[in-house]
C-alpha cells in the first residue's frame, strides 16, 4: 500500500489557522510517521499585491477599528453559499490550487481556512475535485464562510457548531464533534513541580498568566502593576510576543514589585506554562481558548474582538470555565476578586475540565484515517 499522502491548507491570517493545521500534522506524524505532508498557506496562491493587501487591512482594522471588523463579520455571518461575495470568492486561485492537487496526488484534503475550504468544496461539488476536503473550523461559532455543502467533513468544536452547521443545511452525518485540534502536547503529563523550580517560583502561591502580546503596551503595565502591588501574594508571567518595546518597559515594574514577576519575549513553550499556571488573562482566539480548556486553566478574557472572538468568549462563559472583561475597571474587579477569593478559581477550573471532548487532535486524526480508509475501500469495490 502506498504511503497516505496528505495536502494542508492554513493561512497566516491571525495564528489560529496555522496553529489548528500544525497540531493535525503533528497527530498524523504520531500515528503515521512515514505519511508524506505538504502544509501550504492559502496567501502563497494569490497575487502577492493582493496577498499583502489583504493581511494588512485585515490586521489594521483588528488593531485600530475592531469595531468595523465586527460590523463586517456581521454583515457576512448569514452569506448563502451561492452569494455574489462567495461565489467571486470561490474563484481565488482555483487554477492554481487544481495544478497543485494534481501534481501532487493527495488522498485527502485538510482546511483550517474557510476560503480555501470553500474554494475545494465548490470544485468538489462540480466533479472537478476528486479529493475528498476535511474542513476544521477554528472558533467556537459557525460563520457563513465556513459553510459549504462540497464539504466531505467537518470536525468542530462543540455541539453548539454541529447544530449550527446543521441548521445551515449540512448534513449530521458530515460533522464530528473532535474539538479545535490543539498540539498533543497539550495533552502530555507534565512534571509540574520541575517547571515550578524551572523559573524560579513558589509552589505554594497561585500563577496568573497574562499574555501581554496581544494588547497595547500600557495596558499590559497597568495589569502588571496590579499584580505586582497586590496586598495578596501571587505570581505572574507575562508573554510579551515579538513586542521587544513592551519587553523592555516592564523592567521598572518587575524590579519593584512587591510580587514576582516573570517576563518572556516570544515564547514555544506556552503549555508549559500554562501547566503551571492558575487563571490566563487573554484575549479569546479559538487556539488559544482550546489550549487553556485543554490545559483545564480558566481563563479572564478582556477585551474580545467582535465578531469570532466575543462568540469563542461567550462559549467559554457558557461553560462555567472563565469570565469576560470589557474595560479596565472591570478587569481589576475581576482580579481581585480572584485573588480574594481562589475557590472561585477552583471552581472554574472544575468546569474547563469539563468543556470540551479532549484528545483534539487524535480524535480529528483517528477520523481523517477512516475518512481516507472508506475511500479505499469503494475505490476497490468500484
Amino acid at each position: 500500500m502506498k504511503s497516505l499522502r496528505i495536502l494542508v491548507f492554513s493561512a497566516t491570517f491571525g495564528n489560529g489557522h496555522l496553529r489548528a493545521a500544525e497540531a493535525i500534522i503533528e497527530g498524523i506524524r504520531l500515528k503515521d510517521p512515514f505519511a508524506e505532508i505538504i502544509h501550504l498557506d492559502f496567501g502563497d496562491f494569490l497575487s502577492k499585491r493582493l496577498n499583502t493587501m489583504a493581511k494588512s487591512l485585515y490586521m489594521e482594522m483588528i488593531k485600530h477599528t475592531p469595531r468595523l471588523w465586527g460590523q463586517f463579520y456581521a454583515k457576512t455571518a448569514k452569506l448563502h453559499p451561492k452569494s455574489i461575495m462567495q461565489r467571486f470568492l470561490n474563484q481565488l486561485g482555483r487554477s492554481d490550487f487544481l495544478k497543485y492537487i494534481q501534481a501532487f496526488e493527495p488522498d485527502l484534503i485538510v482546511c483550517t481556512y474557510p476560503t480555501v475550504s470553500s474554494i475545494l468544496a465548490q470544485l468538489r461539488l462540480e466533479r472537478i475535485l476528486n479529493v475528498p476536503v476535511m474542513t476544521v473550523i477554528t472558533d467556537y461559532a459557525v460563520h457563513s464562510l465556513w459553510v459549504h455543502p462540497g464539504v466531505d467533513r467537518y470536525m468542530v468544536a462543540c455541539e453548539e457548531v454541529r447544530e449550527s452547521l446543521v441548521s445551515w443545511g449540512i448534513e449530521a452525518q458530515r460533522i464530528h464533534v473532535t474539538g479545535i485540534p490543539v498540539s498533543p502536547r497539550f495533552e502530555s503529563k507534565m512534571d509540574r513541580a520541575h517547571i515550578i523550580s524551572k523559573f524560579d517560583l513558589n509552589s505554594d502561591l497561585p500563577v496568573f498568566l497574562v499574555m501581554g502580546g496581544v494588547y497595547e503596551g500600557e495596558i499590559v503595565k497597568r495589569i502588571c502593576k496590579q499584580l505586582a502591588d497586590s496586598l495578596v501574594p501571587v505570581q505572574c508571567l507575562i508573554v510579551c510576543g515579538k513586542n521587544e518595546k513592551l519587553y523592555q518597559s516592564l523592567e521598572e515594574v518587575s524590579e519593584q514589585a512587591r510580587n514576582r514577576i516573570v517576563r518572556f519575549g516570544y515564547v514555544s513553550n506556552i503549555d508549559e506554562l500554562m501547566e503551571i499556571s492558575d487563571l490566563i488573562i487573554t484575549k479569546a482566539g479559538g487556539l488559544t481558548v482550546s489550549e487553556a480548556l485543554t490545559k483545564h486553566l480558566p481563563l479572564v478574557i478582556f477585551k474580545p474582538i467582535p465578531g469570532q472572538e466575543v462568540e469563542n468568549a461567550k462559549f467559554v462563559q457558557r461553560m462555567g470555565a472563565g469570565q469576560v472583561a470589557g474595560t479596565e475597571e472591570e478587569l481589576e474587579h475581576l482580579l481581585n476578586r480572584f485573588l480574594s477569593y481562589p475557590e472561585d478559581i477552583t471552581r472554574m477550573q472544575e468546569k474547563a475540565a469539563l468543556a470540551l471532548p479532549g484528545r483534539s487532535s487524535e480524535r480529528a486524526v483517528d477520523d481523517l484515517l477512516q475518512l481516507v480508509s472508506d475511500l479505499r475501500i469503494k475505490q476497490k469495490i468500484g
